[in-house]
This record gives structure tokens, C-alpha cells and sequence, in this order.
């Protein structure tokens, strides 16, 4: 039970209070006196129906008031079960943080409130932040714990199926379609697998790997999660407690696998998805799938292209490499320095893949030159690196992803500027010792350190685990790309005359964008539709992820571990609301 005496509480409850009087009055004389002239409204999906974010008194004063009278939110109380009111800080600000929940229409929601002082009244407490998101449609709550399925299908039928023999019924998909198509079997088409199982949306799954986990166990051999355990749980099924802070690509692998079986998932493995074109009149897609050679038309509703990147490898058009007589690969081939031990290999890029490889060459034995392209972030794996994850280190999971959800992009992004400013002075010492050898450093977009490159670019930085000391000492040479100025056969010749002769060269160089997978999958006009993905729109919010795109019937996921859990969530919901006729197709 909360402590109603306690100051937190009690600021808490008044402004919830008073918020939902508000809400309930024609007038909004009441709801101007609430927010701080500098707050914040973010709304997932609770009452605008998307995913976005108002900077502003004026601008949520203005938005607010008619969305409420539609989705008539009411019963707005500090949540009994989740952490307490406190005082806290978030981007440099104290405020009382408090968790509350309340009911729509259609749903019942959660929120986070985070009050501060008036700028005029020192004594008043007025909103900063606001969060409001959808939990769960009434009606279409997810089975789990008490509300868990009976199994009555199968548990005293002695004549009917079993269970296998319903489960084989279900993934083989002889006599039906499935509702969504999910392409792409890693962390992001499990997590929206999983949610709509419990939406009871028939959900398939395709992969082209030959086994579940096979994106990560194909992976170079030394390869393990950048980021601690703690963060990167999968929907409802949380890794064990003896798991390694930092989780091996092939037990990750091996945990995919086991997670499809035990969550029911339905799975297609050795499947190509070869496109797919939408019929506006019929509301669904026409898909072309290749499994064991023979090929499926498919109907689904919806596609969800949850391929993480696009797949199609970025190679730069660089001088000369066509007559370079070694091995040339991308990174996404790379599997084993132990096959160049006592070689020559250059490594192009200087992201976390190509730093990886040329430290895995080295440990191979083998003679490594690093090619930098661009200037790149470098922090320490510990404890700099995961500093941005501090809050996962108390509190619950829901709690933590909530708070993360909480937090608009301007304040997110100063609230990474004050991490990054902490990581650089916990690395002064790293980080001189690669300006001394010539290393280019940044420090992200205006400071905002390593998770707001991976957002906005999807790379651009490197958690040193080894490799960046190597490089300071010598072991492994650095050379600048714009130093370069041919490949010949025997390897890279460089501006200043000097060849740097080489077996190999790994291309660690990313890759396109999924805009170019959208294109190549279903055509130019499904692109052009879409628009930009990834990176931050007018709504500062990541653009076309979790949410309807220009296409109806077509989405996106992508991301980390802790990513996914959390927009599955609200990706699963859009489409669960469509299906029961809640929410129009388009965006």
C-alpha cells in the first residue's frame, strides 16, 4: 500500500485529481493551471490513437481537450502495484515521478506524471512530463497468470487431437492463411510474434535461415550482446538469473529457439519472402513465399517487416578493390579470424563489427590494418556504455521500460548529453591515447553520445572491449580512409606512395537502408508511401517504427532487445484494435 502521508503521494494524487475534473469540463480554465509552461505530453496510442510527443503548455492545451472528449479518459489513480511516488531527477531536473493508471473507451492505460514548481509560484506543483499509454484493450486482455487458457480443447478430449497435435495443425497453415506475416525470425519478429499470440492474432513467422537463431549463431565466432542481461529480456519470458551479464551470441541463438517452442510461436524456417503487392478493395496482401523450394501465395492482413536492418549489404565504390587479388567480404560474411592466422587482412569501418573483426583477426594471428571512414564515437563497454541503463539496474522491468517510454525526445536527448559527459571523463585516458594516434573521435550529434547515433543512423560507434587498446599500442595499425588511394593486387596503395599488401579485406561498411528492402520487396510505389524509416520526424518520434505506415496493412520493427519488447507492445495493440474494427487501416 502506498503511504498517503507521504508529500510525493499526496502532490501525486492532488494533480490526478484535478486532471480528471479538468478533462471532464467544457471549459479548460481548470487544465491551463496544470501544466508548466515548458512540459511535456507524450501519448502512446491512449487517446490519439499514434505515437507522439507535444512540447508545450499552448500545444497540449490545444490537443489535449478533444482527444479527451473522445476517448473519455476517467478513473486517473496512482497505481497501487507499480513503484511509488518518488523524487527523483531525469535530465538534470528534480521532479516527482509517479506511476498511475486510468481507463479510456476502449482501454485501460498507464502513465507516468512528473511534477515541478511553477516558475511564478514556487508552492504550486505543476506537470512537466506527461505519459499516457495504452495497456490493454477492454475486451481483448491478454491470457496470462489467473486469466491463463484453460486448454479445455485438448485436456479431456481422449478421442480428439492433443496438443502436438493442434500445435503441428497451426504452424503447418494447410488450410488457412495467417492473419499477420512477420519476415524475419530475430529478436524483433519474435517479440511481435509473442505479442499478438496473446492477442489471438494467427501470426507466421518466415525466416530464410535454416534454423531459428541462425541471425545470430552465423554470426563472427567471438561475438557477444554489447549491452547487460538486464535490459534485454524478450516479451513475458524473462532469461534466467544465472545468465552472464553479458549474453553469447550462440546461447542468445539457442534461447530464440527454445523461446518459439515455448511461447507457441508459429515458425517458418528455410522460407524466402520473395514480395507482395496490397489490395486496397480486399484489405489485404498477396505475398509470394519459397519454402523448400516450392513456392506459397499467402493472404494476410498484415506484413511486418521485422528485419532489423535491411540485409542488403552498403558496399562504397572504392578504388581500385575489383583488382585486388586476395579475399574480399562484407562483415555479414565474416565468420572466423582462425582462418588468417599469420595473414594480411585490412578492415574497413570503424564501427562496433569492424573494431570486433580486427580484434578477432589479431587474436587469430593474423596482421590487421583498421581503415577509419569517419570520425566515431568510442566508449568504454563498462561502466561508461552502460550508463544509459542505469535504471534497469532497480525496480521492475515494467517499471523501467515505462519510465523509458516516458521520456520525450528533447529530454532524452539531454539526458544522454549529461551521460555522454560523463562517460568522456571515466575515458579520458582511452580516448586521448587514440587522438594521439591519430584516431577521429566524435561525440554524436550535439554531444548526445552513442544511443542517440544509433537512432538517428543506426551506427557510428564503438564499445571498446579490447580493441581500441590494441590500437594504441600499435598492434593493430590505423590508417585513414581518405588516405587511400587504390586497391591494386597486392593491396592498398596509399596516397603517399606506401602499399599496404593484404590477403583480405572485410568490408565493415553496414548496411542500406530498410527503405531499399521496402523497394526491392513491393516496389517503388509502397516506398514512396512509406517515406523515411528510422531516425526522428515532425512528431519526434522515431519514423515509421511500431506504428501505421503510409501503407496500409504494412509495419515496421526494428531495434535492440529492449527496443522491441517495448514497441511489440504497441505495434501488437494497432493491430489488434484494426482487426476488431477499433482503428482504421490507414495512418
Amino acid at each position: 500500500m502506498l503511504d498517503r502521508t507521504d508529500d510525493s503521494s499526496v502532490a501525486a494524487d492532488t494533480w490526478l485529481g484535478q486532471f480528471e475534473e479538468a478533462l471532464g469540463k467544457p471549459d479548460d480554465e481548470l487544465l491551463k493551471t496544470l501544466f508548466h509552461p515548458d512540459s511535456y505530453w507524450r501519448d502512446v496510442l491512449a487517446l490519439s490513437w499514434n505515437i507522439q510527443t507535444l512540447n508545450g503548455a499552448d500545444a497540449i492545451l490545444e490537443a489535449l481537450p478533444p482527444l479527451a472528449c473522445r476517448m473519455a479518459p476517467t478513473r486517473f489513480a496512482i497505481a497501487p502495484d507499480r513503484a511509488a511516488p518518488r523524487k527523483v531527477m531525469r535530465a538534470g531536473t528534480n521532479a516527482i515521478e509517479a506511476i498511475f493508471k486510468f481507463e479510456t473507451r476502449v482501454g485501460r492505460g498507464n502513465g507516468i506524471i512528473r511534477l515541478i514548481p511553477d516558475a511564478d509560484d514556487g508552492n504550486r506543483l505543476k506537470a512537466w512530463t506527461l505519459l499516457t499509454e495504452l495497456g490493454e484493450l477492454k475486451g481483448f486482455e491478454e491470457q496470462l497468470g489467473v486469466d491463463r487458457p484453460r486448454g479445455n480443447a485438448y485436456s479431456r478430449d481422449f478421442r480428439g487431437p492433443n496438443w502436438l497435435d493442434l500445435r503441428k495443425a497451426s504452424a503447418g497453415y494447410a488450410d488457412r492463411d495467417p492473419t499477420v506475416l512477420v519476415i524475419g525470425g530475430g529478436q524483433s519478429g519474435l517479440s511481435i510474434a509473442a505479442r499478438l499470440k496473446q492477442l489471438n492474432v494467427d501470426t507466421l513467422i518466415v525466416d530464410r535461415e535454416k534454423r531459428i537463431g541462425d541471425n545470430w549463431r552465423k554470426r563472427y565466432h567471438a561475438l557477444t550482446l554489447h549491452n547487460q542481461v538486464q535490459v534485454n529480456h524478450l516479451p513475458y519470458l524473462h532469461f534466467p538469473p544465472n545468465w552472464p551479464t553479458y549474453i553469447p551470441k550462440d546461447k542468445l541463438a539457442n534461447w530464440f529457439e527454445a523461446y518459439v517452442e515455448a511461447m507457441e510461436l508459429n515458425f517458418w524456417t528455410e522460407t524466402e519472402f520473395e514480395g507482395g503487392s496490397y489490395d486496397e478493395q480486399e484489405g489485404r496482401w498477396t505475398v509470394t513465399l519459397r519454402r523448400a523450394g516450392a513456392g506459397r501465395i499467402m493472404h494476410p492482413r498484415h506484413v511486418v517487416l521485422a528485419t532489423g536492418v535491411s540485409g542488403i549489404p552498403s558496399v562504397p565504390n572504392i578504388p581500385g578493390l575489383k583488382d585486388f587479388a586476395g579475399k574480399v567480404m562484407h562483415s555479414s560474411q565474416y565468420d572466423d579470424g582462425e582462418n588468417w592466422k599469420g595473414k594480411r587482412a585490412i578492415v574497413i569501418g570503424t564501427g562496433n563489427s569492424g573494431h570486433d573483426i580486427a580484434q578477432d583477426l589479431h587474436s587469430s594471428g593474423a596482421h590487421v590494418t583498421l581503415f577509419q571512414r569517419s570520425s566515431t564515437l568510442v566508449v568504454s563497454i563498462e561502466p561508461s556504455a552502460q550508463l544509459v541503463y542505469a535504471p534497469y539496474n532497480e525496480g521492475t522491468l515494467e517499471d523501467n521500460d515505462l519510465i523509458v517510454t516516458s521520456m520525450p525526445l528533447k529530454l532524452a536527448r539531454k539526458s544522454h548529453a549529461l551521460t555522454a559527459e560523463k562517460s568522456k571523463a571515466l575515458d579520458t585516458e582511452l580516448l586521448e591515447g587514440l587522438s594521439r594516434v591519430g584516431f577521429k573521435l566524435d561525440f554524436g550529434e550535439d554531444n548526445t553520445g552513442w544511443q542517440f547515433k544509433y537512432l538517428t543512423r543506426g551506427g557510428g560507434y564503438y564499445f571498446n572491449v579490447g580493441c581500441s587498446d590494441l590500437i594504441i599500442k600499435g598492434d593493430i595499425a590505423l590508417k585513414q580512409f581518405a588516405e587511400l588511394d587504390t586497391f591494386t593486387a597486392a593491396g592498398a596503395k596509399m596516397k603517399d606512395g606506401e602499399t599496404i599488401a593484404a590477403d583480405l579485406v572485410v568490408l565493415a561498411t553496414g548496411y542500406k537502408r530498410q527503405e531499399e528492402l521496402v523497394r526491392k520487396l513491393f516496389g517503388e510505389a509502397v516506398e514512396k508511401r512509406v517515406g523515411t524509416i528510422w531516425g526522428f520526424g515532425e512528431e519526434q518520434e522515431l519514423r515509421n517504427m511500431y506504428k501505421r505506415t503510409g501503407q496500409p496493412g504494412l509495419w515496421l520493427i526494428a531495434g535492440g532487445l529492449a527496443q522491441c519488447r517495448i514497441g511489440s507492445k504497441y505495434l501488437a495493440l494497432q493491430i489488434k484494435a484494426i482487426e476488431e474494427g477499433l482503428l482504421p487501416r490507414g495512418a
